[in-house]
């Protein structure tokens, strides 16, 4: 029988990460280019593309669960959630393919073609990347080294949004010639064979381990009801939108800070790689500080810290580069130890529902991780794409000053008020390294009798 609470190997750890790089590949182009592609490329209007964010995000609300019930339902030689990255990541690929193709439908045809394929991806997504996320919180059992999983986890993620961040615009150039519509084509062409190999690597190097207890019975009342009465996992899926409210909001504007009020859009791409850089360079220290101080406090200290410096990026002027790209390592490097986390501490919120309960539903609790995700960058995108319409943003003109101040906002003030209050939820969260201990201990025994049985 296999150890549950055993010690990853690094060929494990390396192949899981993988996953996440993989997923970033697609999943950076939509966080970091699909608005300024649409109003600049497309010719939808920031309005318009912010609108069509938010409505995927209702289906979003339908799709998320229905995923999880179904991923913890899925039975089959290779687990529950390994099968999934075999079978979505051909379509993952296809469909980013087709959200950043340009067919000339006419306006009210643009606009449907890409409503469509924008929620088709965001489906695809889930599909793929819930099941990837429930992964991690049943190849072992152990929380903390669960943390070293999600801390390599995120070191290639950041390594795809590295990548994405850093070249894009450079591949787009090259491969359009002049024509940026060919070139985003031709660009996730690339990158979504790249995710399909990446996928394929975690898929034959990774291990379920965690199984529901043995006499856990199908119940998706029940299963929901443990699930909205598990408070911490509440709090987390609170913060989780906020969070992502944040990333997306920032994120999709900074091509815009660049182009329209530094004036050197290709800048954007150094921005990107550095503030990358920060992430990976911090996201080690995750393990250790949580282990030192817990992981609701370091989670707690990360928001305030990056949040102040997320804000203090409204003042520097076009010209004082140096200042900014300072405020933009201290913000992302702030920020990196938390970014294992939430994942870290859903998993835990997993455990804590079975130790109280006896009930497991993995897939149901990553649901929220998705759902918050797609739903913050949803209302994030929405808020952005309207925030530059009321602002009088216009594209590929000079902008108004109105405009520039709504543009800076939208990388600064804004986000990091929001990063800042994710405080005030996680204040409340109750699951400290005490209660990990216990939880692991107890859960242990429990799985020890069963299989005595």
């Amino acid at each position: 029988m296999n150890n549950i609470s055993t010690k990853l190997s690094i060929k494990e750890k390396i192949g899981y990460g993988l996953g996440d790089t993989a997923s970033h590949f697609v999943w950076d182009m939509v966080g970091f280019w699909i608005l300024i592609f649409y109003t600049d490329t497309y010719g939808i209007s920031a309005a318009v593309a912010g609108t069509i964010m938010l409505v995927a995000r209702i289906w979003d609300m339908i799709s998320d669960p229905i995923m999880g019930i179904i991923a913890d339902r899925t039975n089959t030689r290779w687990g529950k959630f390994r099968p999934y990255l075999l079978w979505m990541a051909i379509p993952y690929g296809v469909l980013a393919v087709l959200t950043f193709s340009t067919p000339d439908l006419g306006q009210t045809g643009k606009i449907i073609y890409a409503g469509v394929t924008y929620m088709l991806l965001m489906t695809v997504f889930t599909a793929i990347n819930l099941p990837y996320s429930s992964l991690g919180a049943v190849m072992t059992s152990d929380s903390y080294e669960r943390a070293g999983l999600n801390s390599y986890r995120f070191i290639f993620a950041f390594v795809g949004q590295f990548i994405v961040t850093g070249t894009a615009l450079t591949l787009a150039m090259y491969f359009g010639d002049g024509d940026s519509a060919k070139g985003y084509q031709y660009t996730l062409i690339l990158f979504s064979i790249l995710s399909f190999l990446m996928f394929m690597v975690t898929f034959s190097t990774t291990k379920e381990r965690v199984q529901p207890p043995k006499e856990q019975k199908k119940n998706l009342k029940a299963d929901l009801r443990n699930l909205f009465s598990n408070r911490p996992w509440v709090i987390l899926f609170f913060v989780g939108i906020v969070s992502f409210v944040m990333f997306a909001m920032q994120n999709l504007s900074i091509a815009y800070y660049f182009k329209y009020y530094i004036g050197k859009e290709e800048s954007v791409q150094l921005f990107n790689v550095i503030g990358t850089v920060a992430l990976i360079i911090g996201i080690p220290f995750s393990k250790p500080l949580s282990k030192k101080f817990g992981k609701r406090n370091v989670y707690l200290g990360s928001s305030l810290l990056s949040g102040m410096f997320f804000i203090m990026l409204y003042l520097p002027g076009a010209d004082n580069i140096i200042s900014i790209y300072v405020l933009n390592i201290l913000a992302k490097f702030t920020y990196a130890p938390a970014v294992p986390l939430l994942w870290t501490m859903l998993a835990d919120t997993a455990d804590y529902s079975e130790w109280k309960s006896g009930r497991r539903a993995t897939g149901l609790v990553f649901s929220a991780a998705t759902f918050a995700q797609k739903a913050g960058w949803g209302i994030g995108g929405a808020l952005a794409g309207w925030m530059l319409a009321l602002y009088n943003f216009t594209p590929n003109a000079e902008q108004t000053e109105t405009a520039i101040t709504g543009i800076k906002l939208l990388i600064s003030v804004i986000p990091g008020i929001l990063y800042m209050s994710c405080a005030i939820l996680l204040y409340f969260y109750t699951i400290d390294h005490k209660t990990c201990l216990i939880m692991q201990k107890d859960l242990e025994e429990r799985r020890k009798n069963e299989n005595e049985k």
